[in-house]
């Protein structure tokens, strides 16, 4: 099995063409850029705002408990309620793109607001002495220390979203979920097994191209630029933990909601 696996990745007859790895990797990676970006549009700003006022915290309880939702189930529904209202390829792909940053925002939105609410209070006492406003204040100071808890919330997101992007094919779109439903479909096993590795491995390098920016962009006194990518793991598990453990409480005295 193993080697008819890679005898078919090789077989430069299935790299190209509509249906070719090349053309499904792409169709992949726009479902889930696409489902990212709007994510982040909806989930950093409103992040941003909770942490910095303290206010509609609940909604960080209520997006989280809203994970539990099956993902699947949710593309159906969506597919049924919207697909007849709406015209060729998008009838597909607004559904599936509304489930994916649906399951994109509760981490988004938790390491944006667990970031900005974790800033020392002094910091924020020192910006408004010297005469900061309160956008400054979150831009120059709370931002820049939050960013640590907001990269997790993005890779955490990141690396959902294109693990989960292969369900689209369910209901007629393409992506690397396509290979895994016709060969499934079509009894061609390695071609199944295909799709599942290219998924595995492309996540693979989304993690370390995070990881990566991760570093770029966080300053090494908060935690974010220390060690080698592959050793970062310590950085981001203790990150994850801070934010669950100051997302608010919600019924039965659980922080956050399932996970």
């Amino acid at each position: 099995m193993i080697g008819s696996l890679f005898s078919w990745i090789a077989d430069p007859a299935h790299w190209s063409g509509s249906d070719g790895i090349l053309n499904r990797l792409l169709e992949h990676l726009w479902y889930s850029v696409l489902a990212m970006v709007l994510a982040l549009v909806i989930a950093l700003p409103l992040g941003l705002y909770i942490g910095h006022t303290g206010r509609l915290r609940w909604l960080v309880t209520a997006t989280n408990a809203a994970r539990a939702v099956p993902t699947l189930g949710l593309l159906f529904a969506f597919a049924l309620w919207l697909g007849p209202s709406l015209r060729g390829d998008l009838a597909f792909l607004v559904p599936a793109t509304i489930v994916l940053v649906l399951l994109a925002v509760p981490p988004l939105l938790a390491g944006t607001y667990a970031g900005v609410e974790a800033v020392d209070p002094a910091a924020r006492d020192a910006a408004r002495g010297v005469g900061m406003t309160g956008w400054q204040v979150l831009r120059q100071v709370e931002l820049p220390c939050a960013l640590p808890l907001v990269m997790s919330g993005v890779r955490t997101a990141a690396l959902q979203v294109v693990a989960t992007a292969t369900i689209a094919a369910l209901i007629g779109l393409g992506g690397l979920g396509r290979l895994l439903v016709d060969g499934i479909a079509f009894g061609d096993y390695p071609q199944a097994a295909a799709g599942a590795l290219l998924v595995a491995v492309l996540a693979v390098l989304l993690e370390g191209l995070l990881a990566l920016l991760q570093r770029r962009l966080v300053s090494p006194g908060l935690g974010g630029g220390r060690g080698a990518v592959g050793g970062s793991r310590n950085d981001d598990d203790a990150a994850a933990a801070e934010a669950n453990a100051r997302m608010p409480v919600g019924p039965g005295g659980m922080a956050g909601g399932n996970s």
